[in-house]
């Protein structure tokens, strides 16, 4: 392929496409002439944009956390704060369902064959749960919740939501325990556990399905 001819989306393509052999075959299958076959390019332009496996994993680590920024960063701020937290816990969710390929690769694990992530790799991560914070601490304000420490009850949601994600995207939530109710119950309670009256939080998660729809 000609300089020219150079695919504009071709190291999106390339992230997506090692994400998906990562996923359906592990790290074994992460060579570069497999990947170079699955977008119909060359070795050398794998190789021009990712000098090797790790720079490979790490950019898909960063553009996985990106997209998720995207997505959350796309939840409009409201007056009604307490329905924004749960609205963006359903973008999280959308997010991971979307690109389950590339959550799979975002918090590391042995599916990378013993790549190890590095804490520079982690703070993309945790950038974007900037939004969470924010909207908790507007929450605070607003006596919706208890005063305290915002960003503990935003890594008490993401942890929550992470471990909701990882079980749907494994196929375990089943009606009538499916992901919809699950969420839904999981996510009612957190905003209870934070300090929202109980019959108000029942009103928000209605809320924010018909914001969701």
């Amino acid at each position: 392929m000609s300089p020219r001819q150079i695919d504009p989306k071709l190291s999106e393509n390339l992230i997506e496409a090692a994400a998906k052999l990562l996923a359906e075959e592990g790290p074994q299958a992460l060579s570069t002439r497999r990947l170079a076959a699955a977008v119909g390019t060359s070795t050398m332009a794998v190789y021009t944009r990712f000098g090797g496996k790790e720079d490979l994993v790490r950019a898909m680590v960063r553009e996985g956390f990106r997209l998720l920024d995207q997505e959350m960063s796309a939840v409009v701020e409201t007056d009604d704060p307490v329905t924004d937290v749960v609205a963006l816990g359903w973008a999280y969710r959308r997010n991971a369902l979307e690109h389950h390929n590339l959550y799979g690769v975002m918090f590391g694990g042995p599916g990378l064959g013993g790549f190890a992530l590095t804490d520079e790799d982690r703070q993309h991560g945790r950038y974007t749960l900037t939004s969470v914070v924010r909207a908790v601490e507007r929450c605070m304000e607003a006596k919706r919740f208890h005063s305290g420490d915002a960003q503990l009850v935003a890594h008490q949601l993401w942890i929550a939501l992470h471990g909701l994600v990882t079980l749907e995207l494994g196929g375990y939530l089943i009606p009538p325990y499916d992901a919809d109710t699950c969420f839904d119950s999981q996510v009612c309670a957190l905003l209870i556990a934070a300090g929202e009256d109980p019959g108000e939080a029942v009103m928000v998660m209605k809320r924010a399905r018909e914001r969701r729809d």
